[in-house]
């Protein structure tokens, strides 16, 4: 059949991204004509819209179809795994948010359909394999994202945090497609096989490949918010309303990791002993900056900013090892990372209320005299984000030490726990302020029950998974195994 020719089932493996920007494209013409609860009508469309098309990726889950589209477009367990778990990412973020952008008067048309535009482009980055592909999913998913931290107008802080992320990251694109380019002039093909088979029969412009690669990586590096390309986190992630930071902060590195998968483990994996060194030096900037610089935070969103830097790190590390566990270890990583981070960010949303932002540390002080539960909520989510068990973050880094002790990297592996080290204080000290401190003030829980019931969902999910964490590890293993 003619790669050109489109039918049924060369457009099938592509039937979610379809749906989703058909429905999308509807939602945002005919939130226009809702009259009466216009805000709620567009905001259950919405989520049944994520949820539709969630189930119509779930019914692909486990069916290679293959490289579609004129070497466009792939679908395997890889891509169909991290869309599944993309799509119920933002639904959960929307879900926890509602009550916090009502208040705020947040929950417009507008937020939701750039919250869905940018949902479709991390689904066409994780299915991408053509360097066209994952430039247009990388883009739609980060202009979406601009728009979304400057929908505040009236804020000062969110203006700055757009401008900021605007400029920084039309930046790291222009690297992206400068390196890019290079790879184009060096191997003669934007296909990613093309470009892994050019690679490894040395059929390539030595010298322009691996500029290109240099560019490649800075790029990958500022998506996923690796140090030293890290500026841009604290200030958006403060900057933003809290909602936007978890759309910008979880579901995005999902998207990302496929990204890496696609470009480093895929088309680029012959020159494995050429980026292997660059992400040497991402790993240990990463876990320094992120894990010492946090200490000195006070507000808890730019604390968490500067913990997801050290989280990348971890993830980094698991694709430094280049092997299949590495790589499995990493996507297991990713995904406990996104769990995390809906909970941790939830619960300045369950305390926040009216014209009050919970998002200083002395905010939480006392929590557990007001609500026992949701103090044992943020225990569960500290303890995993600093990795101790029976929280699956424990698991999480085990599995990528492991990986990379396997692959020879033995003093990185020593160095990666001494910086956890460091990192389990800012984690321990919530708790201690939760358990041991007086109130600093007023503590109200003002939050819908969807907010609640979705945030303790997170609490119990991070133990379940911390308990029994073969059956996500083996679907990431088959999901690294069906993509390679």
């Amino acid at each position: 059949m003619n790669n050109a020719t489109f039918s049924i089932a060369t457009v099938a493996p592509a039937m979610p991204e379809i749906a989703l920007l058909t429905l999308v494209s509807i939602l945002l013409v005919a939130h226009l004509f809702f009259k009466e609860d216009a805000e709620r009508t567009t905001y259950w469309l919405a989520i049944v819209t994520l949820v539709g098309t969630a189930m119509l990726t779930l019914t692909t889950l486990g069916h290679h179809m293959g490289v579609t589209l004129g070497g466009m477009f792939v679908s395997d367990l890889l891509s169909q795994t991290l869309k599944f778990l993309t799509l119920v990412t933002v639904a959960a973020t929307l879900v926890l948010s509602r009550s916090y952008l009502e208040k705020r008067k947040l929950l417009t048309g507008e937020f939701l359909c750039l919250a869905l535009f940018g949902t479709l482009g991390m689904m066409v980055m994780i299915s991408a394999h053509h360097f066209i592909t994952l430039f247009l999913g990388l883009e739609l998913m980060a202009l979406s994202q601009y728009a979304m931290v400057a929908l505040e107008r009236d804020s000062a802080r969110a203006t700055e945090a757009a401008m900021k992320y605007f400029v920084l990251g039309a930046l790291s694109s222009g690297l992206l497609l400068y390196g890019m380019s290079m790879v184009y002039g060096g191997t003669g093909s934007l296909e990613l096989s093309h470009v892994a088979h050019a690679v490894e029969q040395g059929n390539m412009v030595n010298t322009l490949v691996l500029f290109g690669l240099v560019f490649i990586v800075a790029g990958i590096a500022f998506k996923l918010g690796a140090a030293p390309f890290h500026m841009w986190i604290p200030d958006v992630y403060h900057g933003a309303a809290t909602p936007t930071t978890i759309i910008v902060g979880a579901a995005p590195k999902l998207a990302a990791f496929a990204f890496i998968m696609r470009l480093l483990a895929g088309g680029l994996a012959g020159l494995a002993t050429d980026w292997q060194p660059m992400l040497v030096i991402l790993v240990v900037a990463s876990l320094a900056v992120g894990n010492i610089i946090a200490i000195a935070q006070g507000n808890l969103k730019r604390m968490l900013a500067y913990s997801t830097i050290s989280h990348m790190g971890f993830v980094t590390l698991g694709i430094l090892a280049g092997t299949d566990n590495g790589y499995t270890a990493s996507m297991f990583y990713v995904v406990v990372y996104a769990l995390m981070t809906l909970g941790s960010f939830g619960m300045i949303l369950l305390l926040s209320r009216a014209g009050f932002e919970a998002e200083n540390l002395d905010d939480f002080k006392g929590l557990n005299q007001k609500s026992k539960w949701y103090a044992f909520v943020m225990l569960v989510l500290m303890f995993s984000l600093a990795g101790i068990p029976p929280a699956v973050g424990f698991f999480g880094k085990l599995f990528v030490l492991q990986a990379a002790l396997e692959a020879g990297y033995t003093w990185l592996v020593v160095y990666a726990v001494l910086m956890s080290v460091i990192g389990a204080f800012y984690y321990l000290r919530i708790v201690k302020l939760m358990y041991m401190d007086a109130p600093a003030g007023e503590i109200t829980l003002d939050a819908q029950p969807g907010t609640r019931w979705m945030l303790s969902a997170t609490a119990i999910a991070t133990l379940a998974l911390g308990i029994l964490p073969a059956p996500l590890l083996n679907l990431c293993a088959r999901a690294i195994a069906g993509s390679m």
